[in-house]
């Protein structure tokens, strides 16, 4: 079976997460990706826990299916073997801070002089232009200023990251996703170009609702804990044993839920009588239903509603979600075996095509795995010539 991306080669100069987790999902649809990384330490993800026998899970977590080769970029040498195998891409992805790969002389506009085919993909913290273009960034820093962190936790709390890397990891799909455009023009038009991705761009794309209410009303959203701003009842509440999410998205599922936990009278108030009378009056509606759902467990509400067709579900810890019947359904978890940290445990990719299944492509590399492979069966290096760069320090 042919990969939807046979045949397309990335030259990966990323490090960390944004870009690691963007070239990922080239190579789990089938894209050969060679990942540069610095000789003797390689990408500083490799000294994050947890470790597996001295293996980082974290950087196995976003790089698995890829080649690993060593060159150390400060070196002219390594350059010249980097601007080399960029002729030989169709794809150059880096997450350096602006300005810094035209020092090693592999910036945008040397290469596509050189190859106008390739495209040119960059990720940063703030975009390639504008004044805090030069700004380091991570994803806190981008939570913080992309406005995320100040939606996110409970009315009249401190600021809340949420729990994974959404900044870092928005800006790698936004990246594949502009990647993939640009490849699909490139082979139309033979022209390749640069996709410049930034952080908080892409941050800001993903405000949706506060952006828009701040935009029509003048209002600056606040943290409201799991509510909606515009829909309820839309979040969790405490059952018995444990939290219960409710999302009754429209005035039919209202009435539903009302039936399901015997309260007619909420359905007949006026002050309930729509979606946005209930998102006014949400203060006098939250007690009422928190009184009779936790009355019952999580189990119980969660079959009856379900029974009642109102869309809810329980709060899964992620060890819940590892043993979930959906997930183990859908094939989500998945075990990669690693030469040397063995057994590896990681999520699948989440698409699904009906003619060409993504099959994953084994696990993260090992430092400079294939640094030889690379050299030789890319460049057409001699065994003489590699060992010559590895005695030299430029691999």
């Amino acid at each position: 079976m042919e990969h939807l991306l046979a045949g397309v080669r990335v030259l990966d100069l990323t490090r960390v997460l944004a870009g690691p987790y963007a070239s990922m999902v080239l190579a789990d649809l089938g894209a050969e990706v060679i990942k540069i990384e610095l000789p003797g330490t390689g990408d500083e993800a490799r000294g994050f826990g947890p470790f597996q026998n001295g293996e980082s899970a974290y950087f196995a977590s976003v790089n698995r299916g890829k080649k690993s080769a060593t060159i150390d970029l400060r070196q002219a040498q390594g350059q010249d073997l980097a601007r080399r195998l960029a002729g030989e891409c169709d794809v150059l992805i880096e997450n350096f801070r602006p300005g810094s790969m035209d020092r090693f002389g592999l910036g945008y506009a040397a290469l596509h002089a050189l190859y106008p085919r390739l495209v040119y993909a960059s990720i940063s913290g703030f975009g390639q232009t504008g004044p805090d273009a030069q700004r380091p960034a991570y994803d806190v820093l981008i939570q913080a200023m992309g406005g995320l962190a100040s939606i996110t936790g409970q009315p009249d709390g401190p600021p809340v990251r949420v729990g994974s890397s959404i900044a870092d990891l928005s800006a790698a799909l936004f990246g594949a996703i502009g990647i993939l455009a640009a490849l699909e023009r490139a082979r139309r038009t033979g022209e390749g170009q640069q996709v410049d991705i930034s952080m908080l761009d892409c941050q800001v794309a993903l405000l949706e609702n506060a952006l828009a209410r701040y935009a029509v009303a003048g209002e600056v959203p606040k943290p409201l804990g799991s509510r909606h701003p515009a829909i309820t009842p839309f979040q969790f509440f405490a059952a018995c044993d444990g939290y219960i999410v409710i999302a009754a998205g429209n005035d039919r599922l209202w009435r539903q839920l009302c039936a399901a936990l015997g309260l007619g009278a909420l359905a007949d108030d006026p002050r309930f009588a729509n979606n946005a009378l209930r998102t006014e009056h949400h203060a006098a509606l939250e007690p009422a239903l928190e009184r009779v759902l936790a009355e019952k467990t999580v189990d119980e509400w969660c079959a009856i509603l379900a029974a009642a067709g109102v869309p809810a579900g329980p709060l899964r810890d992620v060890g819940q979600v590892f043993g979930d019947e959906q997930v183990a359904a859908r094939e989500m978890i998945v075990e990669l075996e690693h030469p040397v940290a063995g057994q590896q445990t990681v999520a699948n990719s989440p698409l699904r095509f009906s003619a060409t299944p993504v099959e994953l492509r084994g696990p993260a590399p090992l430092l400079g795995q294939h640094t030889a492979e690379v050299l030789s069966g890319v460049l057409g290096l001699t065994e003489g010539e590699i060992e010559g760069l590895r005695a030299e320090g430029v691999i």
